[in-house]
Formats: C-alpha cells, sequence, structure tokens
C-alpha cells in the first residue's frame, strides 16, 4: 500500500497561499489594535453585551455595576477604556452619563478578523 492510497489528494495551492487578500494599512493596525486590546477583558466583553441588550440600547454605570459585581469606579475604568477605543459613546444627562454602541465599531473589527482569512486578491 503507497501513502497516496491512505491519504487523499488535495488542492496543493490551497495550503500553500496566503490567508489574507491584502495587509491592513498601518493606520487600520492602530484602531484596530486599541479595539481589540479594549475587548481583551472579560469584563469588557461583558460591558458591551450589557449595554447593546439594555432598554434603549445604552446603559449608566449604576444599571452595570451590582450585574458585574464590580465596583462603580472600576466599571467607569472600563467604561472609559472602551469609549477611547471607539466602541461606546457617552452622554451626559445631569450627574449620570450613559453608554451606548457606536454604530458599526464591532463590525469594523469582526471586518478586520474575519478578512484574516480571505482569499487572496491579486497578491500582495
Amino acid at each position: 500500500m503507497t501513502t497516496t492510497d491512505l491519504l487523499p489528494l488535495r488542492d496543493l495551492a490551497a495550503c500553500c497561499s496566503p490567508v489574507a487578500g491584502s495587509p491592513i494599512d498601518p493606520s487600520t493596525a492602530e484602531q484596530a489594535a486599541l479595539a481589540l486590546k479594549a475587548i481583551a477583558d472579560p469584563a469588557r466583553l461583558r460591558i458591551l453585551s450589557m449595554v447593546a441588550v439594555h432598554i434603549d440600547r445604552e446603559a449608566c454605570v449604576c444599571d452595570l455595576t451590582k450585574p458585574l459585581g464590580l465596583q462603580q469606579s472600576t466599571v467607569s475604568h472600563h467604561l472609559r477604556i472602551l469609549v477611547n477605543a471607539g466602541l461606546l459613546s457617552r452622554e451626559k444627562r445631569g450627574t449620570w452619563a450613559y453608554y451606548s454602541l457606536n454604530p458599526g465599531a464591532l463590525d469594523s473589527i469582526s471586518g478586520i478578523v474575519g478578512n484574516l482569512g480571505a482569499p487572496v486578491q491579486g497578491g500582495v
């Protein structure tokens, strides 16, 4: 029995081709890295999901502290990081600040990550 009898023949070009269509530019890479660093924390991921499903898709710190089991100052710190990364926006209303998802912010991250596995269109 030969090796070809044991292993199915596969498209050799497919396994050796680059995984991305083209490299991302430095500015896009900087923005994506900032956003990915911001969401690389379990509390921040939970905050994003909680804001997304909250009434009117917005929440204040007081809505998040108890479900997260964190102090108000810690939640505020996480919210500031998410705002600085461009994932959330902040609107001050009296003494409270309300946070909402920036439209398309998560789409841009998923687009960059998704394109890492896209087929090549003409090479680099």
